[in-house]
């Protein structure tokens, strides 16, 4: 597929545009039917603290995070502690904040308001994935339809499904019985199998793992995601000078 189309140029190639964004659409796939379990089970969730099939759309395609929209569901009461939510929703999604930096070299050619929009449909797998074929391409910048085409069907399965759990909760009962609860697991193990790059560059998912699994245990709440982001890009910043030379 010829770079020029990773770029805003290639919206004068639509052809080329579009099969492209079929290509990131077909590799979603996998992924979009691991959402779909999580999706449900959302939404039914959210259903149970009375969220209207309307508010539950609204949440997650505003929010766009899974483990924060969870997070906020298990805090939510009536009324809300609207503080509370918001802040867990910060730490939750606080990760976000470093995927953006690492995807920030790979959208600088894009116009402000489209690399905007490329972040605010960011989640961990369209994030990974792009970088994976940016990465396997050799190329200084992600293909943008690629992106785009992930970002669509990801986005859109989380949406429906959610509404759908939302929707027809109280029928479907407890997905967590069949062992769905594992769909975003093995989703993320994919995913780091795509962007291995041998146990040497490997090693700041370990002190990640270390330090988020120990956060957990020790301290309550989310604290966990931030303390292992950290961890890992500490690692990452400390071992590279090493690695170079």
């Amino acid at each position: 597929m010829s770079s020029s189309i990773s770029t805003s140029s290639g919206l004068r190639d639509k052809p080329a545009y579009v099969a492209e964004m079929g290509r990131g659409l077909r590799a979603a796939l996998p992924v979009m039917l691991g959402f779909v379990p999580f999706a449900l089970l959302l939404g039914a969730q959210a259903a149970q603290k009375g969220l209207s099939p309307f508010e539950v759309p609204m949440m997650t395609g505003l929010n766009f995070g899974g483990g924060s929209e969870f997070a906020a569901i298990h805090l939510w009461t009536s009324p809300p502690h609207i503080a509370l939510i918001v802040a867990m929703s910060f730490l939750v999604n606080s990760r976000h904040i470093l995927m953006g930096a690492a995807l920030a070299p790979y959208i600088r050619r894009l116009p402000r308001r489209r690399a905007f929009a490329a972040l605010f449909f960011m989640c961990d797998e369209s994030w990974a994935m792009s970088l994976a074929d940016a990465r396997a391409r050799s190329a200084s910048h992600i293909s943008v339809p690629y992106y785009a085409g992930i970002c669509a069907g990801l986005y859109l399965t989380w949406i429906s499904m959610t509404t759908f759990g939302a929707a027809v909760g109280p029928t479907i009962g407890n997905v967590e019985q069949y062992g769905f609860d594992m769909a975003f697991t093995a989703v993320f193990l994919v995913l780091l199998r795509g962007m291995w790059k041998g146990v040497r560059a490997s090693r700041p998912w370990l002190v990640s793992l270390v330090v988020a699994a120990a956060t957990h245990i020790a301290v309550p709440g989310a604290w966990y995601v931030a303390a292992g982001a950290c961890a890992g890009l500490l690692a990452a910043l400390l071992w590279e000078p090493h690695d170079a030379a």
